[in-house]
């Protein structure tokens, strides 16, 4: 496993098929699979597509990690976008301000065990999600 985090620049399609890759194969890796690697890599391209809708640019940290004992993968999506002014309506299931299903940010929350979002109007966003490894 690597040691260091994986940092992926998100400016484009591309790059949101590049983080996926990215995270699926970080996950695996460590152990996950079957329903778990689709959970984590459709989060990861959600987020990263608000991040091209939203902000334009952005970077995605995926790593390894912990919580207690439980071993796990953290994603870190940051953005010096336009920020989310309401976040407790941003995470409602509809709620869209580019006319899409309005399933992304409340459907990541459902797909992680961990589901965090910060976020400032004229300052960015910062979303934290999680993963644990289920013991068989």
């Amino acid at each position: 496993m690597p040691d260091e985090p994986i940092v992926v620049a998100i400016r484009s399609d591309a790059d949101i098929v590049t983080a996926r890759q990215e995270g699926r194969a970080l996950a695996e890796g460590y152990g996950f699979s079957g329903t778990d690697l689709t959970f984590i890599a459709t989060a990861i391209s959600e987020i990263a597509r608000n991040i091209v809708t939203y902000a334009g640019v952005g970077v995605m940290t995926l790593r390894v990690s912990a919580n207690g004992s439980k071993p796990g993968i953290t994603v870190i999506a940051e953005d010096d976008g336009p920020g989310v002014a309401d976040i407790a309506l941003a995470m409602q299931d509809g709620f869209s301000t580019k006319n899409s299903l309005g399933l992304g940010l409340p459907g990541c929350r459902r797909l992680m065990d961990l589901f965090e979002i910060t976020s400032a109007p004229g300052v960015g966003t910062t979303v934290t999600m999680e993963k644990w490894l289920k013991r068989r």
